[in-house]
């Protein structure tokens, strides 16, 4: 039988990338009694996990994890949040087991996900995340001589491009879907972040040599049991390029299942948050990406005024109020950019798999005129995924938006879901220390 546990926290904090760990950080280091629990086994999110020192921000990490270690943070890595059983608590499961936590301030610091549109071949192997494939290969995967295109939109195509080169790959393309006048502007518009400015100097010269081509994107992947090649619309002209991976991603779509599931006020696929970060529901605070997708200084920004404000201290919180505007225009200035054109719509042939879990394809999709049409008749989104990849695609294809978020929010063990919070024993002693 699968062991379960109860832990009793002041603030919680749910995703152990920059925000979450700025937010308990924040709460513990004024007086608060905190719990962070995370699905990966180590805390950091994509950007902090691995690979520090190729994605220049090695010394707030560094001083993040010290401060971390100096608290009495209670960590639960490799837990996965899936139900709210009643107000106040939520319960994780683990590999051995449940942990039921009780809380009286949450923070949600879910973080975001990459942005995926479907186009002939997407499904070969070899076709891949932009932000995945630099994950497989921090992890293993050997990329040393194959053959990379890079496509999408973004700023993370240029780190990623940057990563797989330094570690061996031959990246013969980066292709941008945004037009040169927009990133044009963006460049002049980033004088007001000089930290950036030489952030993207430095990725600039790490690139410099692979073609980075605008007005470009992938209209389809060819290969018949793997991928070999992509053909690229590149300023209304069609050209073919052999390759071994398809690294790919629309910009980042924010992890907002769980706030929804809370009862959280969404608006334009992001949370809704106060001055302190705090939702529409009192006790519930948010910070990082869900709130709008601005880099890693707004996530720590966010993160800190979350945590302090959750741990009652909103004296502290209102010093960061103005660094924290300054990079929300930045986060506007991004989704001003890199905004999806509409040739992206008609990238889909009639049997081009819109939801891969199911099966579905982009002919039958048509017939419907809403999401819940969709999944009442086609089994769209009702895969393992939970419509966490063709929902933001029909989001962007059809403009259907998710009506509804049930339990679990993540797959889940049949014997965890019938767990009863009732039947357990009372919470025992929060224990401190990093674990």
């Amino acid at each position: 039988m699968n062991r379960y546990s109860r832990e009793r926290f002041e603030v919680l904090v749910v995703g152990g990338g920059p925000a979450g760990i700025a937010a308990a950080v924040c709460a513990a280091e004024n007086g608060a009694r905190v719990g962070m629990v995370d699905e990966n086994a180590n805390l950091g999110g994509q950007i902090w996990r691995a690979g520090l020192s190729d994605n220049g921000h090695a010394g707030d990490a560094s001083s993040w994890y010290a401060r971390l270690e100096s608290t009495r943070v209670k960590l639960l890595c490799g837990h996965r949040v899936f139900h709210q059983p009643q107000g106040g608590v939520l319960l994780a499961e683990g590999a051995d087991g449940v942990a039921e936590l009780t809380y009286r301030n949450l923070v949600l610091a879910t973080g975001a996900r990459e942005r995926f549109l479907p186009f002939a071949g997407w499904t070969l192997p070899n076709v891949m995340g932009a932000g995945g494939l630099q994950a497989m290969v921090k992890s293993g995967l050997p990329i040393r001589g194959k053959r990379v295109v890079v496509s999408g939109t973004g700023p993370l195509l240029l780190a990623v491009a940057a990563y797989l080169r330094k570690h061996g790959a031959e990246v013969s393309m980066i292709c941008e879907q945004a037009p040169w006048s927009k990133l044009a502007r963006f460049g002049i518009a980033m004088s007001r972040y000089p930290r950036k400015i030489a952030q993207g100097l430095k990725l600039r010269k790490q690139i410099s040599g692979i073609p980075f081509a605008t007005n470009s994107w992938v209209m389809a992947a060819h290969g018949q049991q793997v991928l070999t090649g992509v053909t690229i619309s590149h300023a209304g002209s069609l050209e073919q390029v052999k390759c071994d991976y398809l690294a790919c991603g629309f910009h980042l779509v924010p992890n907002t299942e769980l706030p929804l599931l809370l009862g959280c006020s969404i608006r334009r696929s992001y949370v809704q948050v106060d001055e302190f970060q705090q939702t529409s529901v009192k006790e519930i605070f948010c910070a990082g990406e869900p709130t709008g997708v601005g880099g890693i200084e707004l996530s720590l920004i966010e993160g800190q005024i979350a945590g302090m404000s959750a741990a009652g201290h909103t004296l502290s919180a209102r010093s960061l109020f103005k660094d924290r505007e300054k990079f929300r225009q930045f986060a506007q200035i991004l989704d001003e950019t890199f905004c999806l054109r509409s040739e992206l719509r008609s990238l889909a042939l009639p049997e081009t798999l819109i939801c891969r879990c199911e099966d579905v394809p982009y002919s039958r999709l048509q017939a419907h005129t809403s999401w819940r049409a969709a999944k009442l008749q086609t089994r769209c989104g009702m895969g393992p995924c939970q419509g966490r990849i063709c929902g933001p695609a029909t989001q962007f294809l059809f403009n259907w938006n998710p009506d509804s978020v049930r339990p679990p929010v993540f797959p889940a063990r049949v014997e965890n879901l019938a767990v009863s919070p009732a039947q357990e024993q009372p919470v025992p002693a929060v224990t401190g220390g990093l674990q």
